[in-house]
């Protein structure tokens, strides 16, 4: 095995692949271990799509790379070796083909770019060889949930806040002259940690995320009400537009059965569970909030104007910003000193200016056996400091002489009004110290 791990020239082979989903800044660390790698005295090889081929004992689907393939891409968007979210940890035939496959091409060190799914199927790779084959994962995702030291961010993270903020102020400029309410649904599978990060440098209106809720099972109406009391507020303060921001993690938080399957038209094709409710994972979350917030606001007596767009797929491939691309190309090449100094199964990090490689165990979740995830931590401060410049209700808001302000722009009294939405009020984050309402356009 040792002589197949090296070319004609004698140089040990490491091979390098992306699974998940695109981050900006997927290159910098191709191009950066590249070029270490085969300054170190390896030889490089590609492997396109992730696992996919892999897992079926392909062995076809590779290329070599160069320094002069690799050595301006550290500046583009996208991945070179393109992606797929293959996982050949999933059956005990494909773990075996990967690892086969990957000794047929002889490779003894691999580099995983990817997030929590990437990295669990990279270990359980290195398990499988035992010891033939050293892995290294670099992570990955614009989501920025996974746990790494100082609350660090994952690469692509920054990118994809910066163009996401570009994007969601164009529509606040949209939204002010046209007069209405853009919903806008952010990617953030788990956590809200993008959507904050756009809301808070584009400063939205407001921006909704699962973690504010305290409840296990939320119903939809909470999300709903959220949204229709802030285009309330901001009526009583004489402005009829605004930006909402939702993270789709919030989908993930829902209870089925708060979903009204007859009254919204765009739960009609979703494909139901065994007890009738639809299926989250299915759910068009931006068109079945703008459905139910036009129901709701008509049922009030609200004339608004609500469209909605979903936010992602723009930001994946987007030219790294400068953050990005220094970040990545430390990460990969601290993932190659790593392997060849004698490493293996780790996650690369940087901590203090240091590359920092952290064990999986490290970063399992006990109970599940799967990466943690990194909620927002609603307690902090720059938590709170987004927080305080959304419009949205708050407790004061239903004591006189606001109350009955805020109920003159609805269908409903001062106490109907109290009653309706001050239960939502006291579900979400505490209450902020007594401040002046801010009322930015």
């Amino acid at each position: 095995m040792a002589d197949r791990q090296r070319d004609t020239a004698g140089r040990p082979t490491m091979a390098i692949l992306v699974g998940g989903g695109p981050a900006p800044g997927i290159n910098g660390v191709i191009a950066s271990a590249t070029i270490e790698a085969i300054n170190s005295g390896l030889r490089v090889i590609g492997l396109l799509d992730g696992y996919r081929w892999i897992a079926r004992g392909d062995c076809s689907h590779v290329v070599e790379l160069r320094i002069e393939d690799v050595s301006r891409i550290h500046l583009t968007g996208g991945s070179l070796l393109r992606t797929s979210r293959t996982n050949p940890a999933q059956d005990e035939r494909s773990l075996s083909l990967a690892v086969e496959a990957l000794d047929q091409l002889g490779v003894r060190y691999l580099l995983c770019i990817g997030g929590d799914d990437t990295t669990y199927a990279a270990a359980k790779i290195a398990e499988r060889a035992g010891g033939r084959i050293s892995v290294a994962t670099v992570p990955k995702t614009i989501d920025n949930d996974l746990p790494l030291p100082q609350n660090a961010p994952t690469f692509g993270f920054e990118t994809a806040r910066s163009v996401g903020a570009a994007v969601v102020e164009a529509l606040m400029e949209d939204a002010r002259t046209t007069g209405r309410w853009y919903l806008v649904v952010t990617m953030g599978r788990r956590s809200g940690a993008l959507a904050l990060g756009i809301g808070k440098a584009a400063g939205t209106t407001l921006t909704v995320i699962p973690e504010e809720f305290r409840e296990e099972k939320l119903p939809f109406s909470h999300i709903v009400d959220t949204i229709a009391g802030a285009i309330i507020k901001r009526k009583a303060f004489d402005r009829d537009y605004g930006v909402a921001l939702v993270a789709e993690g919030v989908a993930e938080r829902l209870d089925p059965a708060s979903l009204d399957l007859h009254a919204i038209p765009a739960l009609a094709g979703v494909e139901r569970d065994a007890y009738g409710h639809p299926r989250l994972a299915d759910i068009p979350l931006g068109q079945l909030l703008r459905e139910k917030l036009r129901l709701t606001l008509k049922e009030l007596g609200v004339e608004a104007t609500v469209i909605h767009k979903d936010v992602g797929y723009e930001l994946r491939c987007a030219k790294p910003v400068a953050f990005d691309i220094e970040y990545t190309r430390t990460l990969g090449y601290g993932a190659v000193r790593y392997l060849l100094s004698g490493g293996s199964g780790a996650l690369i990090a940087i901590a203090d200016g240091r590359v920092t490689p952290l064990r999986l165990e490290e970063l399992l979740d006990k109970d599940t056996g799967r990466v943690r995830t990194r909620l927002v931590d609603v307690s902090t401060e720059a938590y709170q400091v987004a927080r305080s410049y959304m419009i949205r209700l708050e407790r004061r808001d239903f004591e006189e002489p606001m109350l009955s302000r805020l109920a003159s722009m609805t269908k409903l009294s001062p106490e109907a009004f109290k009653q309706r939405f001050l239960p939502v009020v006291e579900l979400t984050t505490p209450e902020l110290p007594a401040r002046q309402t801010y009322h930015p356009d």
